[in-house]
């Protein structure tokens, strides 16, 4: 497999940077302190920041790791000195403790367009990428010979060529133990790069450099024509945006917790399995949790029936439960109003920038389109790394990723327009300064 680069899918007819249209909507327009102040004043999500441990800086990393749910340490609290201190081993029952990962996926399943019964929670993303990538290698063969095609003809994978590193180490993997050729595509290539010998392909839904939001309808829809099963990444849109699994036919997904899900540090991934599929899906990794019969301590294998073959080992109970409770704060929340204020946070910030920020100073790489746009802003800036430092010293928290780019990802349940326009002006100041 080729290096690992930043997608260079070209844009769709922008004769104007988004920074530029940004700079013309703000000529003439009202101050953006005074916008920011009628644009909390009317924001029906303004109230679920109450729900959220937060300081008096601005926020904007939530795309690394999501900011600490209020409920999260009582909870937390209680399993260790109740559930563990007083009812020990008894709480795998009376305390749900060994239905967790199958209950606590279904609580994902709104959030992501699935219906219950199809995820199951544990393991890291890494983990449950292998998992799904390898599974759909097998399932693609199975069906290759029950079409009485060799059984050799699907011996290729796809990846996303701008993937995050993990990924593509964890393809090279299960290229190797599949015996299948990896082939880095950029997304936009991957229609044309489908063939017969295609078994799975490995898409990010969003990227995590650009804040770019990937075509998940089509592309699903090009890979399973072509035979191929499709394993999305959904690390940087689960709880950003709507992703519709059930709804464009999705197969096998995957996506991390900590980040716009606000489950906490190393919090455990997810993996979907569509139901049709379920019967098929082959774990590269059979543990005895996901056994038939995991406590008939059988020396052969028996794959239990549902989501719950995507189990492995003894699960991580005191993460989990830290993640159940994270999720009380998406209670009469919808994903849709979710995306309405990260598009509106989102193009106020490029607006911010536009006022404030000395024009050319930084160029902005996500995309203007909202139908490609996750939920962050990605500005590149030569000196990228320092000017973070020195905005994390002033309160203002975003991440930087090498070489060039700043990254600020914005979670609509706690970030108001008030910080936006505050980061914005944040970095003016210290842009001004170098």
């Amino acid at each position: 497999m080729s290096e690992l680069t930043e997608s260079t899918e070209p844009a769709q007819a922008e004769p104007r940077s988004l920074l530029d249209r940004a700079a013309e909507a703000t000529a003439g327009a009202q101050a953006p302190s005074g916008r920011a102040r009628e644009l909390d004043a009317a924001d029906p999500l303004a109230s679920l920041r109450d729900r959220f441990v937060l300081d008096d800086g601005v926020y904007l990393d939530g795309n690394s790791l999501g900011a600490l749910p209020a409920g999260v340490p009582d909870r937390v609290a209680d399993v260790v000195r109740r559930q563990w201190g007083e009812l020990r081993i008894r709480s795998w029952g009376e305390s749900g403790w060994w239905t967790a990962p199958e209950r606590i996926g279904d609580r994902i399943a709104p959030l992501v367009g699935a219906a219950p019964g199809q995820i199951v929670v544990g393991d890291s993303t890494s983990v449950n990428v292998f998992k799904a990538l390898v599974a759909a290698v097998r399932m693609a063969r199975e069906a290759g010979r029950g079409d009485g095609a060799g059984a050799d003809v699907r011996d290729e994978i796809l990846i996303d060529a701008s993937t995050f590193p993990t990924d593509g180490y964890i393809a090279r993997s299960a290229a190797r133990m599949t015996d299948c050729v990896l082939r880095p595509v950029l997304p936009h290539e991957v229609p044309g790069a489908l063939g017969p010998r295609t078994a799975a392909v490995l898409l990010n839904h969003v990227d995590y450099r650009t804040g770019r939001l990937h075509d998940l309808p089509s592309l699903t829809a090009a890979v399973h024509a072509a035979g191929a099963y499709a394993v999305w990444d959904l690390c940087h849109s689960a709880g950003a945006l709507p992703v519709g699994l059930d709804e464009h036919g999705v197969a096998l997904a995957v996506g991390c917790t900590y980040k716009y899900l606000n489950g906490g540090p190393g919090s455990p991934a997810f993996l979907y399995v569509r139901a049709g599929l379920q019967d098929r899906f082959d774990s590269p990794l059979p543990g005895w949790n996901s056994h038939a019969e995991p406590f008939g301590m059988r020396p052969d294998y028996e794959p239990a029936k549902g989501a719950v073959r995507g189990r492995v080992g003894t699960p991580d109970i005191l993460s989990l439960l830290a993640l159940e409770a994270a999720l009380d704060v998406w209670e009469g929340v919808s994903v849709e109003a979710v995306r309405a204020k990260s598009l509106a946070l989102t193009d106020f910030f490029l607006e911010c920038v536009a006022a404030h920020v000395p024009a050319g100073r930084v160029e902005s790489v996500t995309p203007a389109e909202h139908e490609r746009r996750g939920s962050q802003v990605a500005l590149r800036c030569p000196d990228a790394g320092e000017v973070m430092r020195r905005l994390i010293e002033r309160g203002v928290v975003g991440d930087f990723r090498h070489p060039d780019v700043l990254r600020f990802g914005f979670t609509p349940l706690y970030v108001s327009f008030a910080d936006v326009e505050r980061a914005a002006r944040v970095l003016a100041e210290v842009l001004g300064e170098s």
